[in-house]
């Protein structure tokens, strides 16, 4: 019983050792296996990232980007009743067509007005020049009118002296006290004639300017007439602009007006969103280091993620969007803080719209510019441009 029991003993040991043996086997194959899967995920994800950066190392994207277009505010040009509305809401529109209509019966009336006062300053004209024509033959001749009843006067006082005279000279039994008086008053008659005379004749002296008198008052009529064909000018144009038409083809956008309202000369009544659009991307100022005008860009469109549309750099902006603002950063006050700023960066659209699927101003993209694909610049273009400029700075430089 006793070497049984030793041999049960022993064989319960040897039996535990070899499965202590197997279990550490198995726990050292699981810690290899372990090891070498993190091995293989880590050394993956090393060549995902050096295969990323590989592929995109000349991309610069940006989310903060935004469709951008023209949106053309249309107000009238004079002030009155809507009469007739012919547009709707997003409807699109040709260059020329009528959008709306004004009542036109006050300018009608404010042209039929203009047109009585150009006839009125039509006929003074007329009647100036005929006063003129007569200006030129009248003063003239009232000249020498009055040089001969000057010279009339001065003979009748000569005729009238020497009767005096003679009245004088005779003996008193010769003559009376009445005809002595009365040659002494055609006397004082004649030279008074000739004081009168000679008053019309320095009165009638000035032809002259008597006849530019005349030709000034032409003068004053024509610029009337002309003031009166400028008020119906500007009449006829206010009649034609109570008919509102679209200056540029696009799409009704920001309808503020119904028919019946009445309008004011300048007022917004909608707006008008042109169909030609781009991109402004608002990168950041360590990303435009090696961007450049011509570089091709892929652009993501949030609303139509099928969408794919390509383009190019177009240009830079000359200034950070802070500096623009409304409250540009005053640096030189108070504790500063350096911000990255950004600068607007525009894109214009080459290829991929799609009709079915039209952007609308301010729509959220993701542009990625290649900044390897810059084009060679135009040697001639470059040199003409050079010399331009340096023409200009030897033009600016003082004289010695």
């Amino acid at each position: 019983m006793r070497n049984i029991r030793k041999g049960l003993r022993s064989y319960l040991r040897k039996s535990n050792t070899r499965k202590r043996i197997e279990s550490s086997s198995r726990f050292e194959q699981k810690n290899q296996s372990k090891t070498t899967i993190v091995t293989a995920v880590v050394v993956f994800l090393c060549i995902g990232a050096v295969l990323y950066w590989f592929f995109t190392r000349y991309d610069v994207e940006t989310d903060d980007a935004f469709v951008t277009g023209r949106a053309v505010t249309i107000a009238p040009h004079v002030d009155g009743y809507i009469v007739d509305l012919l547009v709707n809401d997003n409807q699109f529109v040709r260059k020329g067509q009528i959008l709306a209509k004004i009542d036109p019966r006050d300018w009608k009336a404010s042209r039929d007005e203009a047109s009585a006062m150009l006839s009125g300053a039509e006929a003074r004209v007329r009647s100036s020049q005929m006063k003129h024509a007569v200006a030129l033959l009248k003063f003239p001749g009232q000249l020498i009118q009055a040089q001969a009843q000057l010279e009339e006067a001065k003979a009748q006082e000569l005729r009238t002296l020497a009767d005096y005279k003679r009245q004088r000279a005779v003996e008193r039994d010769a003559t009376s006290q009445h005809d002595i008086d009365y040659a002494r008053a055609a006397l004082d008659i004649a030279r008074a004639q000739v004081l009168g005379a000679q008053g019309a004749v320095k009165a009638a002296t000035p032809v002259k300017p008597n006849i530019d008198n005349a030709r000034s008052m032409v003068s004053e009529s024509d610029a009337q007439l002309l003031s009166a064909r400028a008020q119906l000018d500007l009449a006829n144009l206010n009649l034609g602009w109570t008919i509102i038409r679209a200056p540029t083809d696009g799409w009704i956008s920001q309808r503020h007006v119904e028919r019946g309202d009445f309008v004011r000369k300048g007022q917004s009544l909608f707006s008008i969103v042109e169909p030609d659009m781009w991109v402004v991307a608002n990168y950041k100022e360590t990303q435009i280091t090696y961007m450049r005008p011509g570089q091709k860009v892929d652009i993501h469109v949030d609303a139509y993620p099928s969408l794919k549309l390509r383009g190019h750099v177009d240009s830079l902006q000359k200034g950070t969007g802070a500096v623009f603002s409304a409250f540009p950063p005053e640096n030189a006050t108070g504790n500063y803080v350096k911000i990255v700023q950004r600068v607007p960066v525009k894109i214009l659209i080459d290829e991929g719209l799609d009709p079915d699927q039209p952007l609308a101003l301010g729509l959220s993209v993701e542009p990625v510019v290649h900044i390897d694909t810059t084009p060679k610049p135009d040697h001639s273009t470059l040199s003409n441009h050079l010399s331009r400029h340096f023409s200009i700075v030897q033009a600016q430089k003082p004289k010695s």
